[in-house]
């Protein structure tokens, strides 16, 4: 009893002088008292100091020395939609599709403009010159023209097209916004995760280094074996290499991350930890009801099933003939004048009308029609494949949303029993009833199950997200 007594005083010195998170105690006999190496012979990052998480770029400008930017996952969202090259893209070709639209509706419509002309032509003595189509050696032209389309049903065909292609070119749009929201969430929440994996890792190498202390003094006092220091020894260099690996993968998390929100990826910032707000899955009936009425991949396989009919309208519309017309006023003479030299008028009008009928091409007018129908044939094809592919993943990306919500308790419940795991098989070590190996199992079982947790979490966040680009916010 005394030797077990002086053993517990032992213990509770040492664990009075356990340097603080990020000062790990190396291993005796090492001649050593410094922080546990990192990639770039970094410390140990500490996760009550938000800093020390933050991407160290030794040749960073001004983005990397500026307070860091707080964001929560709606600022994260807005700041992608201002960097992100495909979100970008689909809205610039939304708007390019938008003014298509609009000259084609302008193009049915009568125009207006105003023609000035100058015609010289070499004398020969004639009144007309060395051209007998013209007029005169001068000939003056300043009128103003109305052209109107009466009946021309390939632009009106056109027009409808382009309305058509205008409503796919949105549609994509919403898909890439929904596209973009996915990612970020799975980069925001990937940052967050990896924050707590570090956390882990450094409370497992808190342990392990706890662990190692219990079995050197054991040793020394002739409690334990030398197979007991090897073993908490690996454990230790183990959750050593866990930490440096953990800090890397939040590194690399981070750069991903800004890369979706700032021009440029060393900009320094935090996140909000907001994985105990958990959004409810709705009911699978309600979820159908919106991926069905809300999804913007069928509504732009649709879309374009409508603009391949207006192609194929379009496309017959060149075997009817067009009837357009022309109103001309002003002055086309001779002499720049209201009234020539024998006192007549030379400002006036003119109106004309045109029928073109088409008679012969070639056949190109029936193969363009041809091709047009088989455009329409796929456009259906892939509306069927689109809603079929749409009903699959409601049902994948739901059924992984409710899995993994479901199994969040069950993590968690995991993480609380591994703890009570590792504290009993301690107690059983240190009262000389349980094995180094019992210790060293239930260490590796508790950091296995606080990373399970971590991971848990980001599953179902992205699950939620998945779903969410089928169905919009809910």
């Amino acid at each position: 009893m005394k030797g077990m007594t002086v053993f517990f005083a032992a213990a509770a010195l040492a664990v009075a002088q356990t340097p603080p998170t990020g000062q790990q105690q190396a291993p005796t006999g090492t001649g050593q008292n410094a922080p546990a190496p990192q990639p770039g012979n970094r410390p140990v990052p500490n996760l009550q100091n938000p800093q020390s998480l933050l991407p160290r770029n030794p040749g960073a400008g001004s983005a990397a020395s500026a307070e860091p930017i707080a964001l929560t996952l709606d600022t994260a969202l807005s700041r992608a939609r201002q960097f992100s090259q495909q979100f970008l893209t689909a809205s610039l070709t939304a708007k390019i599709a938008h003014e298509d639209t609009v000259q084609a509706k302008a193009a049915l419509l009568p125009t207006a403009e105003w023609f000035h002309q100058i015609i010289y032509t070499q004398p020969n003595g004639t009144d007309t010159g060395v051209f007998v189509a013209n007029n005169g050696t001068h000939v003056y032209a300043n009128q103003a023209i109305v052209h109107g389309e009466i009946w021309n049903p390939g632009k009106l065909a056109d027009y409808r097209r382009t309305m058509a292609a205008e409503a796919v070119a949105r549609a994509q749009a919403d898909v890439a916004a929904r596209g973009l929201v996915a990612v970020v969430v799975q980069s925001y929440y990937g940052v967050l995760v990896a924050q707590r994996k570090l956390a882990n890792a450094e409370q497992s190498l808190a342990e392990a280094s706890d662990f190692l202390d219990i079995t050197r003094k054991q040793e020394a006092g002739g409690e334990a074996a030398r197979a007991d220091v090897v073993k908490a020894q690996i454990q230790y260099e183990q959750r050593r290499l866990d930490v440096q690996n953990a800090q890397l993968d939040l590194d690399k998390a981070r750069i991903a991350l800004g890369v979706t929100m700032f021009p440029s990826y060393d900009q320094r910032f935090t996140l909000t930890d907001d994985f105990e707000t958990m959004t409810s899955l709705p009911a699978f009936g309600d979820i159908q009801a919106r991926a069905t009425n809300n999804n913007p991949s069928i509504r732009a396989a649709q879309a374009t099933v409508t603009q391949q009919g207006f192609e194929i309208t379009s496309a017959r519309a060149a075997f009817y003939p067009t009837l357009s017309f022309d109103y001309f006023y002003g002055l086309d003479a001779t002499q720049y004048a209201i009234h020539n030299s024998a006192g007549y008028n030379q400002l006036g009008s003119v109106a004309q009308a045109q029928l073109t009928v088409p008679i012969w091409n070639w056949g190109a007018t029936r193969s363009k029609v041809r091709q047009a129908e088989f455009k329409l044939q796929q456009a259906r094809t892939d509306l069927t494949f689109a809603q079929r592919q749409m009903a699959a993943n409601l049902s994948s990306f739901y059924a992984e949303a409710g899995i993994s919500g479901q199994q969040l308790d069950t993590l968690r419940r995991m993480v609380a029993l591994a703890e009570d795991s590792l504290r009993l098989t301690r107690l059983r070590y240190q009262a000389g009833e349980g094995t180094a190996q019992e210790v060293v199992d239930a260490q590796t079982t508790l950091a296995g199950a606080r990373n399970a947790l971590a991971d848990g979490l980001l599953r179902y966040r992205v699950a939620i997200a998945n779903l969410q680009t089928l169905t919009g916010a809910f």
